[in-house]
This record gives C-alpha cells, structure tokens and sequence, in this order.
C-alpha cells in the first residue's frame, strides 16, 4: 500500500530519521508514538507528500487516497455553516445533485433523448456514491462529534479552533480516504466524542495512523504501534499497553547484548593496546583492531521513562472544609442553565476529576470556586487556611514575557536551586538553552506549559486545573501523574484523559441535570459502578413516578414521560409510512416504461426529493424525542 525504503529526513541540519523503513498495509490501525521532537509529526507530513524525503523512496499504490488531520486546520475558517463545510466532502455527489436539479428544469421544455440520457447517467452514478444519504451521514458524524441539531446551520467562523478541528474532522472521515492520518485527534474532543470517535475508527474500513498521547485511546483503537526513537522505526504488534511490556522485553535482551559487547570491545582493546608495539603480536594486535572496526555495534537502550524526586510541598495544611458550594444557579443568559440550585463539598485530602462532555460547564465550575467566575445566585466559601492556585490554558496573562523561563520560575519558586527548577523544566520539554529562551517567542502550548510548571511549584494547599494535560507527551503526563500523586494538598482537574484521570482521582464529579453529582471513588471503580446502573436499569426500569423531574421541569415526570412516548409512537409512524412512500417511488422511477416518460420522471424525482427531506427531518424529529425520553428514564 505505503512503502518507506532506507528513507531519511533531516530538518534544520539534524536528522530525524536516517535508513528507517516501514510497510504500511490495508486494514491497519497504527498507533505512531515517540517523545515530542522525534520526527512523528514530520513523519505524517511526509506520507501526506506535504514533505519530501532527504534519501531513500517513498511509493504508494495508484489507488490510496489520503486524509490528513493536522493542528494547522485549527485556523481555517469559513462563512458557511458547519453542516455545509462538512458535507462539502463529498463533492462529486453535491456536484452531480447540482446537475440533476438543473435538468429537472430543463425536462420542463426539453424532451430530447440526450437529455434523458444523460439524466440515465447522472442518476446512476448518484444512486452508486449513495447520494441521498449524504445528508444523514454528516449529521450522524457531526452529531457524534459533539454537535447538537440546532449548531449545524451554524457559521464555522463563530466556532472556536478546537471545535473547527471537529468540524473537519468529521469532513475527514466523511470523506472516507484509503488512508487515515490523524495527529492528536483527542486534543479537542469531549470523552463522549473519544468513545465515538474509537468505535467509528475500530470499524474503519481503511488504513489508520494515528499520533496521540492517550493511551486508553491507543489501548482500544490500534492492533499496531510503531515507536519512533533513535532516527528508526521499531514495530511492536498490539496496543500500547502489549507495546510496553514487548519493549521492556526487547531492552532487556538489547541490554545485554549491549553490555557483553562492551566487556568485549574493552578485552579487545587493552589486547590491542599491549601488544600493538610487539612485534611477535603486532599482526594479531592488528587484525583484532580491524575486527573491531568492522563490528556492528549494538546501541545502548535509551531510557525514556523519568522518575523525579522532587516534591511539591504545601505551605500550611488546609483546613478540613476546602471548598463549600451552597445552592448554586448559574445561568449563561436564559436559555442555557449550568447549575441549579446545586451544592457540593471539597475536603481536604480529595483528588476530583470533574468529567463529561463539553459544554455542560465543567470549566465554568473550576473558575466559579476559584473566583473568577460570578453567580447567579447561592454561596462559594473557601475552608479555613486554603491558599488555592489555579490553572487554566488561557489565563497566561500572568506570564512576564520579556525574562527568560528560567527566571519566570526564579521568581516563583525562590527557595528552588536551579537544578532543581531546570529538573521541573525537563519535565515539561524545556531541555538544554531552551530554558533561556524569552517567554515571548514561545508558542501558545509552550507558554501554557510554562504556567503548568510555576502552578506545580506553588506552595499552595489547592490546586484547580483545568484540561492540564494537553500539549504534553506521554513522558511529561506521567510526570504530571508522579507530581500530583505526591502532592500532599487537594484538587480539583478537568481532564478528558482517562489514563490521567484514573491515576490521580479518588473522587468523581459530573454535572447532570444542572447539579453536581458525586462518585466516592477511582474512575475505574466509577466506570465499574455505571456500567451495572446502566444494566440494571435496563433490566428494571424505575418506575415513572420514581423518575425525579429536573428542578427547572414544572410538569410531572410521569406525565412528560407519557406525553413522550405518545409524540414519539406519532412520528415514529409518519417515519414509517413517509420510508415507504420512497421505496413505492423508488420502484416507479426504475420502471422502463417511466424511465422513458421526462414528464413524469420530473414529477417523480421531485415527489422523491420532498419525501425524503420529510424523512430526513422526521428521523431528527424522533432521535430528539427518544434522547429526551432516555434523559427522563435515566434520571
């Protein structure tokens, strides 16, 4: 399919790669791994033809086509809605669509042959690129991604970049390429919107490559990883968590082999040494020295796993109540409630990961009890001692950009040595003379990362972070993971990495039905306990008087549940005879006799179109019906 021969590539004068090879093969699903700065992203780039190859070959078959998802798209913008941006992927469908109408109108005053032929033609192809679904399939896949019904006609422009990168994305897998390359794809995406996005990828019919950082998105999508290290390729079968323990394997016997040929190499050499100026032993010394020199060298394993040492002390402990929230209603104007009369309580001790999809207020939570958020109506109280921090990517405000990142942190952190401080810096992908680098040629993620640290560093007892994981590699999350696992004070994290969230959390927060709900426990114990209370309300549905009606619902839950199910039996039945009326007028239209009849072919294909909009808006019209009556059972 893909072919990389003995390729290198070198950016800035450094090689990236140097006489790596891969095979890409049809139906794989590839997890492309590696520190950042190893070539990953470059690598997507050159398989994409975006980058050309310094040496070696790159062939791909006549018949791969290649999507490729990228943070560049982040900035691209359009006046047309983000249904329209989505479904311009197939066009070659809307062009032949454009064609069909436009001979519709022509078959009002030309009954030619070579009208109807065309038509023929035209129809054909349109009926084999499954034309009249393509509307249902962007909506099932924006819809997927996190979108609701009513932001579809929405301006792609009034989006932000994250949720643009969904729209395109969507547009990517509409398109359906031969080839999937998606770099960071979970970046901006809710963890309702990973689980889909996994499941839509495990069906894939395709080839998919994917750089990510989330290892529970690499666990459950990939049958392959390819790790970049050293300027090579290493090929590993299996997840991540099958790549881990197959290269703790490999290392092991690459060590070995390492060591006993240095012992070697070093008998070798003092032989050579003692013995070069002799002259009964000179040839031996000799042709030992090109022996030597011939030696393939097996290389040292590097170690890419970092441990620190280093604590993130409190300055004084807490008192017992961290954070008290007390009947909380906020409101982004009327018509978007976020809470409802809702309290919580943070003690100390607690580790909570507030999770869900986007959009429920989760961040608005955060800056709510850090204070930097007003509400409508209740009472936020901090504990007794609480000294809170908090993090979030777009309050960099507080950076001074005109010192260099070493100094930012001397100021933060004065009774840190240096050591200590470019050790914190390391960990975070400041290495070298990059830690005098001024703060203001950095890149936006940079500068966050900057701002993660000094947080890391306070000596605060309360710590709130919000998505703290993103722009890090696997390395630096799990020295995020190692910090806040030793970290004696409190926190709250936003957070859509699941391998994150369950090393760190010992409470679980969500936000339903506009109040703040509560898991005592690890996500893994969180996700144990939904599942079965998903199960057995499947086996045992509550009943309707016991189903608690939301605070701003006036009418009796039993009552909406009932008005519900008889709204959705009503369109569920329109639904069913509407699919009908196409298949009698799908059965017309393929008749000969009819076929050749331009008048009522015309007639026919308009019946057709006006029946399958109905449809279209009926199937939306149930789909919101029954989510609405799920929200209710599951109340």
């Amino acid at each position: 399919m893909i072919d990389l021969v003995n390729f290198s590539f070198d950016f800035g004068g450094r090689y990236l790669f140097k006489d790596a090879g891969w095979q890409i093969k049809p139906g794989e699903r590839i997890g492309l791994i590696g520190q950042n700065g190893t070539g990953k992203s470059t690598l997507l780039r050159v398989i994409s033809g975006e980058y050309s190859l310094t040496g070696g070959s790159i062939t791909k078959a006549k018949d791969v086509t290649i999507g490729f998802l990228n943070q560049d798209l982040l900035s691209y913008e359009s006046d047309e809605s983000i249904f329209h941006v989505a479904l311009s992927a197939f066009q070659r469908v809307m062009e032949l669509e454009d064609e069909l109408n436009l001979i519709y109108e022509k078959m009002a005053t030309d009954h030619s042959d070579a009208l109807m032929d065309r038509l023929t033609l035209v129809q054909t192809e349109f009926d084999s690129l499954d034309g009249y679904n393509i509307h249902h399939k962007t909506e099932k896949v924006l819809e997927g991604l996190g979108f609701n019904t009513a932001e579809l006609q929405r301006p792609l422009k009034e989006f932000s970049g994250g949720w643009r990168m969904r729209v395109m994305l969507a547009k990517l897998l509409l398109q359906n390429p031969s080839v999937l390359l998606l770099d960071e794809p979970t970046n901006h995406l809710d963890l309702p919107s990973i689980q889909w996005l996994e499941e839509y990828i495990t069906s894939y019919p395709g080839t998919v490559i994917v750089v990510s950082h989330d290892r529970y998105f690499l666990n459950n999508m990939v049958t392959k990883i390819v790790h970049v290290t050293g300027q090579k390729l290493v090929h590993y079968p299996g997840n991540y968590d099958e790549f881990l323990e197959a290269k703790s394997e490999r290392e092991e016997i690459q060590g070995k082999a390492y060591e006993n040929q240095q012992a070697y190499i070093r008998q070798q050499e003092r032989f050579i040494e003692r013995f070069k100026a002799k002259a009964s032993k000179a040839t031996q010394a000799r042709s030992k020295l090109k022996q030597l020199e011939k030696l393939e060298r097996v290389e040292a394993v590097q170690d890419d796993t970092v441990e620190i040492n280093l604590r993130f002390e409190v300055k004084q402990t807490s008192g017992k109540v961290v954070s008290r929230l007390e009947n909380i209603t906020k409101n982004y104007g009327e018509d978007l409630p976020i809470l409802t009369h809702s309290s919580a309580e943070i003690v100390r001790g607690d580790k909570i990961a507030l999770i869900g999809a986007n959009g429920k207020g989760k961040s608005t939570v955060l800056r709510m009890i850090a204070g930097s958020e007003e509400i409508k109506s209740g009472r936020i109280s901090n504990g007794h001692n609480v000294n809170p921090s908090f993090y979030a990517q777009h309050q960099l405000e507080s950076l001074n950009v005109e010192i260099p990142i070493l100094d930012e942190l001397r100021q933060h952190a004065p009774s840190k040595t240096d050591q200590e401080l470019r050790t914190v810096l390391g960990c975070f992908l400041f290495t070298g003379e990059d830690v005098f680098k001024k703060i203001k040629v950095l890149s936006g993620g940079e500068k966050a990362r900057v701002a993660l640290a000094k947080t890391l560093l306070t000596q605060s007892n309360f710590l709130l972070l919000d998505e703290p994981t993103n722009h890090l590699d696997m390395q630096s999350i799990n020295i995020l993971i190692q910090a806040l696992q030793q970290y004696e004070g409190t926190f709250i994290v936003v957070s859509h990495d699941r391998y994150f969230v369950s090393n760190i959390a010992n409470k679980i927060w969500w936000i339903e039905d506009q109040e703040i709900r509560e898991y005592p426990g690890s996500y893994a114990e969180y996700m144990t306990w939904k599942a079965e209370k998903e199960r057995e309300q499947q086996k045992n549905p509550p009943p309707a008087k016991a189903v608690k009606a939301k605070p701003v619902v006036k009418v009796d839950g039993a009552d909406e549940k009932l008005e519900l199910q008889k709204q959705s039996g009503k369109v569920e039945k329109e639904l069913e005879k509407v699919k009908s009326e196409l298949a009698e007028i799908e059965k017309k239209m393929a008749n000969p006799e009819i076929a050749s009849n331009a008048e009522e072919l015309g007639n026919l294909s308009q019946a057709y179109e006006l029946a399958r909009l109905r449809c279209s808006e009926l199937d939306e019209e149930f789909e919101v019906l029954f989510e609405k009556l799920l929200s209710l059972e599951n109340g």
